[in-house]
C-alpha cells in the first residue's frame, strides 16, 4: 500500500503496527469495492480524528479525483446549463460517515435513552452487512465505542479499532486492532494521525490512481 515506506521513515516507532495497518487497509478496500461504507466513532480528540478521516476519504486528499467519463456525460446531458460545472467540480469519493456529527440524534438519544449506546444506535440504523465500523479510543475501553463495535459484529459489519499499547477491550470486539506503542493519551493520538493518513493515502491510490 502506498505510504508504508514513508510512514516507517517518518515514524520508525510505528513499524510494529504495520501488519495491522495492512490488514485494516485490506478490510477497507474490500468494503469500498463492494459498494460499502465506513462508519467512524470516537470521543474527544478521537471524535475530531473521525471528522478528519471523513474529510480525507470523501474528497481529494493527495490526488485529483475526476469523475468517470460516463458520469460526466450523464450530468452534461441531464443538465445542459449546469452539467459541466457539476462534472468539473465534483470529486470521486469513498463513502464515510462520522457518527459524532449527528448532533440532534446524539443529544436526543443521550437524553432519552442511554449515552453508552449513542454510537451503537447509529450503527444499527446506518450499517449494512459488509460495511466497516472504525472505532477510535485511546484507552480501548470507551463504552460507547465498544458497544458500537459489538452491534457491528452482530449485524455482519467489519470492525477496526485504533487504540494504545494496552488495547483495553478492543481486541475482543475488533477484527483488526491497531495498537500504537504508547500509553499517554496525547502520545496515542499523535501516533494515530500518521497511521490514518497512510490508510487514506493508500485507499486513494487504490481507487483513484487512474
Amino acid at each position: 500500500m502506498d505510504g508504508y515506506d514513508d510512514l516507517v521513515n517518518r515514524r520508525p516507532d510505528l513499524a510494529s503496527c504495520l501488519p495491522d495497518v495492512s490488514r485494516a487497509a485490506e478490510v477497507l478496500a474490500a468494503c469500498f469495492r463492494q459498494g460499502g461504507k465506513l462508519l467512524l466513532c470516537g470521543n474527544g480528540g478521537s471524535a475530531a480524528d473521525c471528522e478528519h478521516i471523513v474529510g480525507e476519504l470523501m474528497k481529494g486528499f493527495r490526488r485529483l479525483r475526476p469523475l468517470p467519463d460516463e458520469t460526466r456525460r450523464r450530468l452534461e446531458a441531464d443538465w445542459p446549463e449546469q452539467g459541466k460545472a457539476l462534472a468539473d467540480h465534483l470529486q470521486g469519493a469513498l463513502p464515510a460517515l462520522s457518527l459524532v456529527s449527528q448532533t440532534a440524534l446524539m443529544t436526543a438519544f443521550v437524553n432519552d435513552v442511554d449515552p453508552a449506546l449513542v454510537f451503537a444506535q447509529q450503527v444499527y440504523g446506518y450499517g449494512k452487512p459488509g460495511d466497516v465500523v472504525l472505532g477510535l479510543s485511546t484507552s480501548g475501553n470507551s463504552a460507547n465505542v465498544l458497544n458500537a463495535l459489538r452491534v457491528a459484529r452482530t449485524q455482519g459489519l467489519h470492525t477496526i479499532g485504533m487504540t494504545g499499547a494496552n488495547g483495553g477491550g478492543m481486541p475482543a470486539v475488533c477484527e483488526v486492532t491497531i495498537r500504537v506503542p504508547y500509553e499517554r493519551t496525547s502520545d496515542i493520538q499523535e501516533a494515530h494521525f500518521p497511521i490514518y493518513h497512510t490508510l487514506c493515502a493508500g485507499l486513494e491510490e487504490a481507487f483513484f490512481s487512474a
